[in-house]
């Protein structure tokens, strides 16, 4: 089973949450608010994809003391599930890998 990891009001996670229903590919959705988010779920989409994980762009992380940023590198797993807003969406888990954000190649892995 497919698990798609994100929030709710994310549009890349709109976007394929609606290509999956469309596609009549089954999954479950976990919103990181409202479901929370547990350490070793973060450890393994890091195992996964590595520092990918991490949106540097965002509001949320360059609102971020210096402290919190330099956990990046120090304990990321613990930074992610304490500010999961700046974990790049969606992740989606298929049971054989994970992956971060929805471009045209995961699109395809999904169909296979």
């Amino acid at each position: 089973m497919i698990t798609v990891y994100g929030i709710p009001n994310c549009d890349t996670v709109a976007k394929a949450r609606r290509y999956l229903s469309e596609a009549g590919i089954e999954f479950d959705f976990h919103d990181f608010r409202k479901d929370g988010l547990e350490r070793a779920d973060v450890e393994r989409f890091l195992a996964g994809v590595g520092d990918a994980l991490i949106n540097r762009r965002g509001t949320t992380w360059r609102k971020l003391s210096d402290a919190d940023k330099a956990r990046a590198e120090s304990d990321p797993a613990g930074l992610l599930v304490d500010y999961p807003a700046i974990i790049k969406r969606p992740v989606i888990d298929t049971g054989r890998a994970i992956t971060v954000g929805f471009t045209e190649q995961i699109k395809e892995s999904l169909t296979v």
